[in-house]
């Protein structure tokens, strides 16, 4: 099967450097080309499983928890589509509500791996880790501040501003 490359590249980053803050990023733009506006999507479930680990990962539990708990109904409405994507869907429902029973008992956040059923996408996705110098499925590295908390380090310029024009057009005033 020939998968989505915004698809690849969510599970190269997922898997290779724990980057789910670009997960995030580059899953969002390929669902709003393909299913835009469709907020029960298999795509917007697996960005929800990657925004869950940024959560998790920088202690925000409850953000983490609430986030999960979209992740596993989304899992649920779509295992078909995500079993056609080469992911076992139902064993990745269940790595999810394990991992939000761990952030019950406050245990420390750790890395988890998709469970994948296509070999050919297990090595496509391995080959585009080593491209880019990851090391398929290692774990989070906890001390990379700057991939920890990659939110607090973008440039967000351009999105405030994109919101005051859109505030002034609301009240009648021009755009800045």
């Amino acid at each position: 099967m020939v998968y989505p490359k915004a698809f690849i590249d969510f599970l190269m980053y997922f898997h290779g450097n724990r980057d789910y803050f670009e997960c995030h990023e580059i899953l969002e733009e390929h669902w709003k080309e393909v299913d835009p506006r469709n907020r029960t999507s298999h795509w917007v479930g697996l960005i929800q499983v990657a925004v869950g680990f940024y959560h998790y990962r920088r202690g925000n539990l409850t953000g983490a928890e609430r986030t999960f708990k979209k992740a596993v109904q989304t899992i649920q409405r779509n295992q078909k589509k995500l079993n056609e994507l080469g992911v076992h869907s139902i064993k990745l429902h269940d790595m999810i509500v394990a991992t939000i029973h761990q952030i019950n008992l406050d245990q420390p956040y750790h890395s988890i791996d998709f469970p994948l059923t296509d070999d050919s996408l297990v090595d496509e996705v391995k080959t585009r880790c080593k491209d880019n110098g990851y090391t398929w499925c290692s774990p989070s590295d906890l001390s990379n501040t700057g991939l920890v908390h990659r939110h607090s380090y973008r440039d967000r310029s351009e999105v405030i501003l994109e919101r005051e024009n859109a505030l002034r057009k609301k009240r009648g005033r021009p755009p800045l």
